[in-house]
């Protein structure tokens, strides 16, 4: 089969992994990722009970609001500044 392992590719891949490294250090590795998830989830948790519910978060005021120009206020021209000769 092109593109696709079957099931003798892994089995050689897992054989390889465990000549390389060792049945006790694949453990220790796995126990530290499953300690590693646990301190995550533990973090996640208490970043949860830190934010009181009750409190509304801070407002995010977006740009002022721009004024139209009506008739009443004056029209300003801008003034050239350049020498005369």
């Amino acid at each position: 089969m092109m593109g696709g392992f079957s099931l003798w590719h892994w089995v050689i891949v897992l054989l390889i992994v465990v000549i390389l490294f060792g049945r006790g250090r694949i453990s220790d590795i796995m126990g530290d990722f499953g300690k590693g998830i646990t301190s995550f989830k533990k973090g996640m948790s208490d970043a949860e009970k830190s934010v009181d519910p009750a409190e509304p978060s801070a407002r995010i005021e977006g740009p002022a609001p721009v004024s139209t120009p009506t008739a009443a206020d004056p029209v300003v021209t801008p003034v050239d500044q350049t020498p005369r000769s």
